[in-house]
């Protein structure tokens, strides 16, 4: 009878727990993992049914919606049922929370959702200075008591314009500090990039107050023009190998698939939510 060594048992056990540890990494799966996707990339992806029906394909169980999405709250409710989604996030432009917020709290209440994103700001409603932008913090602050009595979040998602400095600080930071921490940042890294930051450096300036990242890709200078510039998620420039561990440990608690204006929006979720799948950090958990 031969026995094996030490040594050799050693070996087999390395073996076999890397083969375990490869095993359960290719076993997750989207539903399992803080993967979401923007409706608003499927906006002209058919109807409603089948903008839902693209996010179930590709194995994704939890949207950010836009505004009511031209439904009730009733409708939407079912038809994210029948395709097995929950709402983590809705977009939700300031005016209308500014004209009537108890409706856009009863709504995302009716739907099940309990963060209301600020999404983009017209040209004509961004502050030109610092204290401009204090004073939108502090609207927001505002905003933000009024969602919390009613045990909701408020956040902020960001674009380019933001990323413009006022003695060394962005106008998102100038605006977020005076908003208190109770707002979140969404930081959509590829419009960071855009505004010439670097998102890995620019993710731990919001440590601990990153409610979710839009996951996106820039393409090369000049290409994808069609696309506004922008590709499916690893597609492009940004270097995922970086951010991703970086979101994590500033406390991402979402990762939100999104394109400003895809051809194929079914394919853009679909690989974004692979790619995610496959190279988000062990640590993320829903």
């Amino acid at each position: 009878m031969t026995f094996a060594t030490p040594a050799v048992l050693g070996g087999l056990v390395a073996v076999t727990m890397t083969a375990s540890g490869a095993f359960a990494q290719d076993a997750r799966t989207a539903a399992d993992l803080p993967i979401a996707v923007q409706m608003y990339t499927l906006r002209d992806h058919g109807t409603l049914d089948e903008q839902f029906a693209a996010v179930q394909a590709a194995g994704v169980t939890a949207v950010e919606t836009v505004g009511m999405q031209d439904s009730t709250a009733e409708d939407l409710s079912a038809l994210m049922a029948e395709y097995g989604v929950e709402a983590i996030s809705t977009h939700a432009q300031l005016d209308d929370l500014r004209a009537d917020a108890q409706a856009v709290i009863d709504f995302n209440k009716a739907i099940g959702n309990d963060v209301i994103t600020v999404p983009y700001l017209a040209e004509e409603a961004r502050p030109t200075d610092a204290a401009g932008w204090t004073a939108l913090g502090e609207e927001l602050a505002a905003l933000s008591e009024t969602l919390q009595a009613e045990d909701m979040t408020l956040a902020y998602h960001n674009h380019d314009f933001e990323m413009v400095e006022f003695d060394g600080r962005t106008a998102l930071e100038i605006m977020m500090e005076a908003a208190g921490e109770d707002v979140m940042a969404e930081l959509d890294l590829a419009w960071v990039a855009r505004g010439g930051l670097d998102p890995v450096e620019y993710l731990g300036r919001f440590d601990g107050r990153v409610f979710a990242i839009h996951a996106k890709d820039n393409a090369p200078e000049g290409e994808a023009p069609d696309e506004r510039g922008f590709k499916a998620l690893g597609e492009g420039t940004l270097d995922w190998a970086a951010i991703l561990p970086a979101a994590e440990e500033a406390g991402a608690q979402w990762y939100i698939i999104e394109h400003d204006q895809p051809i194929d929006a079914a394919q853009v979720v679909m690989t974004g939510a692979t790619f995610l799948t496959e190279n988000l950090p062990d640590s993320a958990t829903r």
